[in-house]
């Protein structure tokens, strides 16, 4: 089974790269981001306290994260030829509760970390925001975010890094030269 974390700073081409992933090796995809906006939409408390949370640019508590993570992987069809994980795990906490939590249905992931300049992140989600209309996607909120990742997610690269399940992709290139990156990775870590 084919399980990765796709990691990256806000605007790396996650959700783009993760689409491609799903097309050509049939994965399972969780978007954490998906999931949570579709509880914000629910109007539940939690979904309020969630919308609290990610409009100041903040990651959502590990706890909250975990029970999500859990319930998805529980319900996955028997025939799942893996998952991809878009935007989690997103602090090193979650990284060791997700490792243990993979070994419970004996399954382990690589992360493939998608590098991409500083103002080109910017540059995307400034453009990404005046398509979609996001309210997270302006200026402030976007340099919050971004210190948020260097802060609180980069330090997973470390953790993979020591398990030996760490590749690293430049990101700064077209869509289709990143996967191209992606695809090389998938086929080294398929032979391990």
């Amino acid at each position: 089974m084919l399980n990765i974390i796709l990691s990256g700073a806000p605007g790396s081409g996650k959700g783009t790269q993760s689409q491609f992933i799903v097309e050509k090796y049939g994965l399972q995809h969780l978007s954490t981001g998906d999931v949570l906006r579709a509880e914000i939409k629910t109007g539940s408390e939690l979904g309020k306290e969630i919308d609290a949370i990610i409009s100041k640019g903040n990651l959502v508590p590990d706890d909250k994260m975990y029970g999500v993570i859990k319930n998805y992987i529980s319900s996955l069809p028997k025939d799942c030829k893996g998952m991809i994980f878009d935007g989690y795990p997103r602090t090193v906490a979650q990284a060791e509760s997700l490792t243990q939590l993979l070994k419970e249905y004996k399954m382990e992931a690589i992360m493939i970390d998608l590098l991409v300049d500083e103002q080109l992140l910017i540059q995307r989600l400034i453009e990404r925001g005046k398509i979609s209309g996001r309210a997270d996607d302006n200026l402030n909120t976007i340099r919050h975010r971004i210190a948020v990742y260097h802060n609180q997610t980069e330090p997973i690269t470390e953790y993979y890094l020591h398990q030996g399940n760490y590749f690293a992709v430049n990101g700064n290139h077209t869509v289709e030269d990143v996967f191209m990156q992606i695809e090389r990775i998938i086929s080294l870590a398929n032979k391990i």
